[in-house]
């Protein structure tokens, strides 16, 4: 089917600058929202084995990572874990030189979901680097917002980062979540020349806590949901997003760190 459509693997990044945003589980449920529309997703986990990661909270135990598959010691089908939703889960831990290679060439279905970590200068790996799109999850409160534009400023700084997207997480007012893109667009666009685009907003929604306690996404596990029903909605967006030569980052020289400048 793929081979006929000739559409190429899409690669989104899901991140936050602060744990507790929800950014892992905004990545779980757009794995399974996009899984419903028939996609074929791979959700590569950067947090590996963490108490809070995506093959933890989904109970999956892969029986490799992405080196393995690098190193073609396995095949990402046998590497990776499959969810109850239909995704395929593969643990991608930060650092490791052999998983530096494009995830396009290793795996070959319609998204690419990485949940992604920045390290301890705010800076992506060089997997996540070569995302078409980073989603930053931010929540619509003064904390969450002023960490958001610290760390999309030392993204543009790092990275020359000329584009990302906003996902703004337990909404309570929509107009409220409206204004705090509209801020976020204007002073990053005039201070750092960085382009802020919507990805959408998610609703507070008590069903979240209930899904993740029976191990599942809320998408799955309460269809009907407010929550559910707006990341349905951001993962068939997702589709319409233009497809941009070189993506949204400098894709990094082979073995490079990505890093501008230097240390």
């Amino acid at each position: 089917r793929r081979l006929l459509a000739h559409t190429p693997t899409r690669v989104v990044a899901v991140a936050g600058m602060e744990a507790e945003l929800g950014a892992t589980t905004a990545a779980m449920n757009l794995g399974a929202a996009l899984v419903l529309q028939g996609k074929d997703v791979l959700l590569l986990d950067e947090h590996g084995m963490a108490v809070d990661s995506t093959c933890a909270l989904w109970s999956l135990d892969p029986l490799g990572t992405l080196a393995d598959v690098a190193l073609r010691r396995l095949t990402c089908e046998g590497a990776a874990a499959r969810a109850r939703c239909g995704a395929s889960v593969l643990p991608a831990l930060p650092g490791v030189r052999e998983q530096s290679a494009d995830p396009r060439r290793l795996w070959q279905g319609d998204v690419i979901l990485i949940d992604a970590v920045f390290d301890g200068e705010g800076r992506l790996s060089e997997l996540a680097q070569m995302a078409d799109e980073l989603v930053l999850v931010l929540q619509p409160h003064a904390t969450s917002i002023t960490s958001a534009y610290s760390g999309i400023k030392r993204l543009h700084y790092a990275h020359a980062l000329r584009q990302l997207r906003l996902l703004i997480n337990g909404v309570a007012d929509p107009e409220a979540a409206q204004q705090v893109k509209a801020n976020l667009r204007h002073t990053a666009s005039r201070y750092l020349a960085v382009s802020l685009q919507p990805a959408g907003w998610v609703r507070a929604d008590p069903h979240l806590r209930d899904a993740r306690r029976l191990s599942r996404t809320v998408v799955e596990a309460f269809p009907a949901s407010p929550a559910a029903v707006d990341f349905r909605r951001i993962a068939a967006d997702m589709g319409q997003w233009p497809r941009r030569p070189g993506g949204t980052l400098p894709v990094p020289p082979p073995g490079g760190t990505g890093r501008a400048g230097g240390t």
